[in-house]
């Protein structure tokens, strides 16, 4: 009986980067589907390795080849571009022996159908490993290549966070750790930490969220103790902050905007012990069904449904609500860790459209809330036009909303703008925003 071929790891980790790169496609999406042609876990987990490293450090690496290549690839060549990107990747972050790392990508040519690129892969790779410090050193003179980010976003930073910017920049290319929510509403956090430590999973208690725990190492959740009873959820500790921001009483009226897949929904059931009448509403229909599979898991009760956040005359039946929860669509700025493909998807021109989007669902959500309500406005985002700017405007638009203090033991907040801003890696957090205000009455 004639066995399969082997699943060549670099290969498929080429066509995951040029899915992203070139047909723009997220790798939210393309890296499950690339990853689940593996049985074995070590080559899933060098090739996932491998394709959020190239992503993450894509515009360093695109510098180091451009002093090693004098013409630019052409577009039609883009594959043999990436693969030698993969290449640089390896011999600079992994852990591959660089005779290894050289020899095995070029073999993947084979599989490009272009004879002459194995001579030219093969040429770069080891001029590379040649002159390796020379080329790095000339790199990194220039902040967006040292710190892999797009030219605008660095200029971006650098401007809002003076004091901050290289630390965000660095926090950025760093793995995100495996953040758990305990469902209180089923286990205390003690509890639950007890079970983990009986199974010999090591774990920390979040020092900044009172219902979080962080992991670790990376495991496969679905196995972990009360995962099928819906004894906790996955969600960063920075998300964690939105429920106990709100503060969820039993039977208020809550609304959850732009709410799949339902962590922060299922947050708000949780703290009021799943007695407070949460709406979870959502623009794209299509992920519904992963918010009803967390209730469901989590034995919790919400109403929800699709639609538009800023028209509410398609979804809102007029009863007022005690809470809204913004959590706006945003650029994800605060969360380029976990999604590097955002540096590349993101540009400067996207950032416009957004902050208007924002805007028109503030408005559009404001009349809904009962005078002494409050709302809070969140994004994942830490560009102040999408956060501190774009409060102040809506607070200078609006004369019944007040802004509420933060106080906490998170975050940044600036003298003369409202609201909160987690940065990248704080306390292990991704980056984050918050504001809260109230409507006078």
């Amino acid at each position: 009986m004639s066995q399969s071929k082997p699943i060549n790891s670099r290969f498929v980790a080429l066509k995951i980067c040029l899915t992203v790169i070139v047909d723009g496609r997220s790798l939210s999406q393309t890296l499950p589907e690339g990853l689940a042609q593996f049985s074995d876990r070590r080559e899933r987990n060098f090739t996932q390795n491998l394709v959020l490293g190239t992503l993450r450090w894509q515009e360093r690496l695109e510098a180091i080849r451009t002093h090693l290549l004098k013409k630019p690839m052409k577009a039609k060549d883009e594959d043999v571009n990436q693969l030698i990107l993969l290449g640089l990747y390896q011999i600079l972050y992994m852990d591959t022996p660089e005779h290894a790392a050289v020899s095995e990508t070029v073999s993947v040519t084979k599989s490009l159908k272009k004879p002459w690129a194995k001579a030219l892969v093969n040429g770069v790779l080891r001029n590379f490993l040649r002159e390796k410090q020379a080329i790095c050193d000339e790199v990194d003179l220039k902040p967006a290549y040292k710190y892999s980010h797009p030219q605008w976003l660095v200029k971006t930073l650098r401007k809002a966070y003076p004091d901050h910017w290289q630390t965000i920049l660095d926090a950025n290319n760093q793995q995100a750790p495996l953040t758990l929510r305990v469902n209180t509403h089923y286990q205390s956090r003690q509890h639950f930490m007890e079970t983990l430590e009986e199974a010999g999973i090591e774990a920390l208690e979040h020092p900044r969220a009172p219902q979080g725990v962080l992991l670790q190492q990376s495991t496969d959740i679905t196995q972990l103790p009360s995962y099928d009873e819906g004894g906790f959820s996955v969600q960063d500790a920075a998300a964690q902050q939105a429920a106990n921001l709100l503060q969820p009483k039993p039977n208020e009226h809550i609304l959850d905007a732009c709410a799949a897949p339902g962590g922060k929904t299922t947050h708000l059931l949780e703290l009021s012990e799943n007695q407070a009448r949460v709406f979870a509403l959502e623009k794209e229909a299509e992920r519904l069904d992963r918010l009803g599979e967390n209730l469901h898991r989590l034995n919790l009760e919400a109403e929800y449904a699709a639609g538009d956040a800023s028209v509410p005359d398609d979804w809102w039946n007029g009863e007022l609500f005690d809470k809204i929860l913004l959590d706006a669509p945003c650029s994800a700025t605060g969360i380029i860790r976990r999604h590097p493909d955002i540096k590349w998807h993101r540009t400067e021109e996207d950032i416009e459209q957004l902050v208007t989007t924002q805007n028109a669902i503030l408005k559009a959500l404001w009349p809904l809330l009962k005078p002494g309500g409050r709302l809070l406005y969140a994004t994942c985002s830490i560009l102040p036009q999408e956060n501190t700017l774009q409060m102040q405007h809506f607070i200078d638009q609006e004369s019944s909303a007040k802004v509420v203090p933060i106080e906490a033991d998170w975050g940044i907040s600036f003298s003369d703008t409202p609201g909160r801003q987690i940065l990248p890696g704080e306390h292990g957090m991704d980056g984050f925003f918050y504001c809260l205000l109230e409507k006078e009455q």
